[in-house]
């Protein structure tokens, strides 16, 4: 099965551009309207007073090519299938389209079909009186004995400097010659653990092996010079580093990090982190991206291009532009950092004795360890099975404490709130939270003023505001809510009677509101009693006894 969206496979490059053209943030892009076979998206606002700088190839590397049309790069780009050159006649319409009296540049990827396909138009159109002049870009070192070194992503590099020069208003000759020099200067090597896939075709097992990568990776899934048996981060910014620093020697440089089109926003930040602690981090002045420039469709792989600076490169490269693709260099510095002291959150207590308070928090503990298997099964019904191993590690770390003697036993606003915080740090999952919200907040009104109940009651308040759930949705608030109100309104017996009560209700609740069981189709659900509710239940009930 593919892994692309697309209508209509034949119709898939036209849409794209549509989408391209629509999408424009400076509202300038115009696909000229020729020949549906022949794709060119030029500037809108194009009054041929300057020089026109044109380049293309197949689609699939976008934003490559279409996208670095705009002010300050390129005139028009000219697209071909996917991964396929445009058409002689596609490119000579296109020159035609847009040149003037002051000539043309076409740009041109390493590749036979582009170099043809331009070549020969460039030809036809010198037929027409216009002055055509090409340069092309070879900037993959992967192979170094290759006579014919492939255009990768150094290729928006000489797209943004040509055009900054065609922008500025001079020569023809002059465009071409600082797109030379940046031909000259740029340098890029790329690296995939997964090729592309192409739409339409159905996938196929790679041939790139886990935990590996494929240095030297064409952008058109070509294989690449080596295998690299390595995931790791550091060591494949390095392996890339290495052979790139070799052409520039200790010259400053601009570097593009691009992602091939498969690589997620996260690890391209950790490869931009890995390539400012390389070998090349006291030679790097600006850095452009990480973003994708010149992308292999789907490809899981990233590259480098790095440029040597002269100050009219920099200032080519800073120049604003026009452009959906094209990303603004930023310059390179250290981390930056703020001091900042660190927030001690703990609660400070002293500890005191109470025998009917260590009675009644020894009760519960120990029921709660008592409970671990059975409400570890009642979950594995409903949920993920730990309910009870949850709140037996949680009770276990309170009993250690109320044995140690380090509880603040005679102060229950201290002790709620010491609570909180253990529970935080020690039960796992969302439980440890919403527990600890509850004490915490409970704490915190007894030390206001709040009768015991009362607190309690409030720091259930907060915990259903935070949590989400509510009386009815099949939670242990089910048998909490009804016990706490009957603690304030009558005793502990009747709170008692309220959470058994509450706590049988949720077998017959065919629907759960929140937590895992929210998921769970009530044929599962029903004749289930929640393990949450049932816990606060046999607490209770201890507490009665205790």
């Amino acid at each position: 099965m593919s892994r692309f969206f697309f209508n209509d496979r034949k119709q898939l490059v036209n849409d794209a551009i549509e989408g391209i053209v629509l999408s424009a943030p400076h509202g300038n892009l115009v696909r000229l309207d020729i020949d549906p076979a022949i794709r060119v998206i030029a500037r809108g606002d194009w009054d041929k007073s300057r020089v026109a700088v044109i380049s293309g190839g197949g689609s699939g590397h976008e934003p490559a090519h279409a996208g670095f049309v705009g002010k300050g790069m390129l005139t028009a780009a000219v697209c071909g299938d996917l991964f396929a050159s445009p058409s002689v006649d596609a490119v000579l319409n296109a020159i035609v389209a847009v040149t003037g009296d002051r000539g043309c540049l076409l740009i041109v990827k390493n590749y036979t079909g582009d170099r043809l396909n331009f070549g020969l138009a460039a030809e036809k159109a010198k037929r027409y009186g216009l002055k055509v002049e090409m340069v092309i870009v070879a900037d993959d070192i992967a192979l170094p004995d290759n006579k014919q070194p492939r255009g990768i992503a150094g290729t928006a590099l000489v797209h943004k400097i040509a055009g900054h020069a065609a922008e500025q208003g001079k020569s023809l000759g002059e465009v071409r010659n600082i797109a030379q020099q940046a031909c000259d200067s740029v340098f890029s090597l790329g690296v995939a653990m997964e090729s592309c896939n192409l739409p339409g075709s159905s996938e196929e097992e790679g041939r790139i092996k886990p935990g590996h990568v494929e240095l030297g990776l064409g952008i058109h899934g070509e294989p690449g010079a080596s295998i690299v048996e390595s995931h790791n981060s550091k060591s494949i910014i390095d392996t890339l580093v290495k052979p790139l620093k070799a052409k520039i020697g200790d010259a400053k440089v601009a570097v593009l990090i691009n992602n091939l089109g498969g690589v997620s926003a996260l690890e391209m930040a950790l490869l931009t982190k890995e390539l400012a602690h390389s070998a090349l981090k006291k030679q790097i002045s600006w850095l452009i991206g990480p973003a994708a420039l010149v992308s292999s469709l789907d490809m899981k792989g990233f590259s480098l291009s790095v440029i040597k600076l002269t100050p009219a490169f920099e200032k080519a490269l800073q120049a604003e532009v026009e452009t959906i693709g094209w990303q603004k260099p930023v310059a390179f510095t250290p981390l930056k950092t703020a001091k900042h002291s660190k927030i001690h959150d703990s609660v400070e207590t002293e500890p005191s004795d109470n025998p009917q308070v260590k009675s009644r928090l020894a009760a519960a503990t120990s029921t709660l360890i008592g409970l671990e298997n059975r409400l570890n099964a009642l979950d594995a019904k409903v949920g993920d099975g730990d309910t009870g191993s949850t709140f037996a590690e949680g009770a276990r770390d309170i009993e250690q404490l109320l044995n140690a003697g380090e509880l603040p036993l005679d102060n229950s606003a201290q002790l709620l709130q010491l609570i909180g915080e253990r529970l935080a740090t020690v039960m796992g999952g969302s439980s440890g939270v919403l527990m600890s919200i509850f004490f915490t907040a409970a704490g915190q009104s007894v030390q206001s003023g709040k009768t015991l109940p009362e607190a309690l009651l409030n720091g259930l308040q907060q915990m259903k505001r935070y949590g989400g759930a509510d009386i009815g949705d099949r939670t242990l608030i089910d048998a909490l809510q009804p016990a706490l109100e009957a603690l304030r309104d009558k005793d502990l017996p009747a709170a008692a009677s309220a959470a058994q009560k509450g706590a049988e209700s949720t077998a017959k609740m065919q629907k759960a509101g929140a937590g895992r069981s929210s998921y769970v189709n009530k044929e599962n659900l029903e004749g289930v009693t929640d393990p949450g509710a049932v816990a606060v239940a046999e607490v209770f009930a201890a507490l009665v006894k205790s």
